[in-house]
């Protein structure tokens, strides 16, 4: 009988760290998906890649969604319950980038300087001077396509039924 009850805590303990288990998991899974650049379903997705390349040479990271790393550092655990496991962020630009959509608006431009710099023109070298930029308004009209890094994956899932089924038999078998 002890024996039983000895299997019947594991067991209840191994229950109770399973949403935080699986919650860790589901966060890595969607890091990973910024060092992929892909969504992984039931086969890899690649995002779709950046129109220009970015400026600033070597010192930009050319990685697509991440700039200063803020959304990717963003995505946490929100809720772990026996029923429910939660990921996301708090990054108010995650979901156009997770889902893709069109920006329409009008925007606000601040006064600004533009420095000094060198351009080409039609086969020609340009100087371009020192400017002012006064405050104005802009009509914002941008479509961003969708590339996913949280939501329903079946990779995910198996990844996590795997978790769970190995956790159980540890339990079952004691080591």
């Amino acid at each position: 009988m002890k024996e039983f009850d000895t299997l019947i805590a594991r067991i209840i303990k191994t229950q109770q760290a399973l949403p935080s288990q699986i919650a860790v998991i589901a966060v890595n899974f969607s890091k990973e998906r910024f060092r992929q650049q892909n969504w992984l379903n039931e086969a890899p997705e690649p995002w779709k890649p950046r129109k220009r390349r970015r400026e600033g040479g070597e010192k930009r990271s050319q990685s697509l969604l991440v700039d200063t790393g803020k959304l990717k550092r963003s995505i946490r655990k929100i809720k772990a319950t026996p029923d429910l496991v939660v990921v996301g962020t708090d990054v108010p630009y995650a979901k156009i980038h997770n889902d893709g959509g069109k920006i329409e608006q009008t925007v606000q431009v601040k006064k600004h300087q533009r420095s000094a710099h060198q351009r080409t023109r039609d086969g020609r070298k340009e100087i371009v001077n020192e400017q002012t930029v006064k405050t104005h308004s802009r009509k914002m009209n941008t479509t961003i396509p969708a590339r996913r890094f949280l939501g329903h994956s079946d990779a995910l899932m198996k990844d996590i039924e795997k978790h769970v089924v190995s956790a159980f038999e540890k339990a079952i078998s004691g080591k």
